[in-house]
């Protein structure tokens, strides 16, 4: 049970002064080693001092870390080691397990708040035949990512996880060489270009990495007001023109398998002048790079063609997969399209 003390008494044989100092002795986790950690003040969820690892037989300081920020959580009045509720839970301020897979274990000490959101981060100090040494590569798989890395001692790899908001997250695997880790797969999902859905998968081979992505498309995601779809049975594809949160239009192909070849634009500004809407000849156009595409629907004919240095490719579509049109789509001003007439 989690307890803040304000009060002055004595606890675990160590004094909680009324100025809100305290220090504890952290225990249980080992036979050969015992930790102490400091606060400078108790009256806050998180306060600053430092952390202690010592040697139980000749109680020599084996490793001292200053922290602007350590968690104050107390468990029936005692500080516990070894608590990692990855990502977002409850931390120690110490921590004891093997993170190199040598059949030692290391230490994870606390020293702030600084991964991601302000998340818990630590420092990494190897057990060696020379004491505990402090470990950069590791540490940094602690400090810059969303908390502590989780261990996964069947498979013998280990994991991070990092976010951009609610709507990008990045998840890493690592294996350990030479003493160090080597990244092996990352998978990225994200959802920042909703109704866009693109996961981004890197995997080492033997040799390097290798990037695969797929890309969906949800029309009933609620950034959708408005789209016109239809498919093209010649090419086996879907064209998909849609309103998204009522301020652009936006351009998809679909292939058969649903996933999204292409869409346009290719970020999520809002840039003017993009596409141009003909309202008499019905014609949707914008141009990307060196190609050009016109998607018409007028006279119950619709299709794309598709212009690239000088030579038209004409995609027709199948009314009967029509849904929505083109003239009720932009019925709306957008943000993103230009309207004129054939006179314009």
């Amino acid at each position: 049970m989690k307890k803040t003390l304000l009060l002055c008494f004595l606890l675990s044989g160590w004094i909680l002064s009324a100025l809100g100092q305290a220090s504890f002795n952290i225990d249980g986790f080992s036979k050969q080693y015992y930790g102490k950690v400091y606060f400078a003040d108790t009256s806050a969820l998180t306060s600053a001092g430092w952390v202690e690892v010592y040697d139980r037989i000749t109680n020599k300081k084996l490793i001292h870390v200053d922290a602007d920020e350590l968690s104050f959580d107390l468990h029936d009045g005692e500080i516990k080691p070894n608590i990692a509720e990855i990502p977002y839970g409850e931390y120690s301020v110490l921590l004891y397990q093997d993170y190199n897979f040598d059949g030692k274990k290391d230490f994870a000490i606390m020293d702030g708040f600084n991964s991601c959101y302000q998340g818990p981060s630590f420092l990494i100090y190897l057990a060696t035949e020379n004491g505990f040494q402090f470990s950069g590569d590791f540490t940094e798989l602690a400090q810059d990512f969303c908390g502590m890395f989780s261990v996964d001692y069947k498979e013998k790899t280990l994991s991070t996880m990092t976010k951009d908001g609610c709507c990008w997250h990045q998840f890493s695997k690592y294996i350990v060489e030479d003493n160090k880790p080597k990244l092996i797969r990352t998978f990225t999902d994200n959802l920042k270009n909703d109704p866009l859905h693109i996961q981004t998968t890197e995997e080492w081979d033997g040799k390097k990495m290798v990037e695969s992505v797929s890309t969906t498309i949800n029309l009933k995601s609620e950034s959708v007001e408005n789209y016109f779809k239809f498919h093209v049975d010649a090419m086996n594809k879907s064209i998909i023109l849609y309103n998204k949160n009522g301020h652009t239009l936006n351009y998809a192909i679909m292939d058969d398998k649903k996933n999204v070849e292409f869409y346009y634009p290719s970020d999520d500004s809002d840039q003017s002048e993009e596409f141009t809407y003909n309202k008499e000849t019905g014609n949707v156009s914008f141009e990307n790079k060196d190609t050009t595409y016109t998607i018409y629907e007028k006279s119950g004919k619709l299709g794309i063609n598709i212009t690239y240095k000088g030579k038209t490719h004409q995609w027709v579509g199948n009314p009967k997969s029509r849904k929505g049109s083109i003239g009720k789509l932009l019925r709306v001003k957008l943000d993103n399209v230009v309207y004129q007439s054939s006179n314009t």
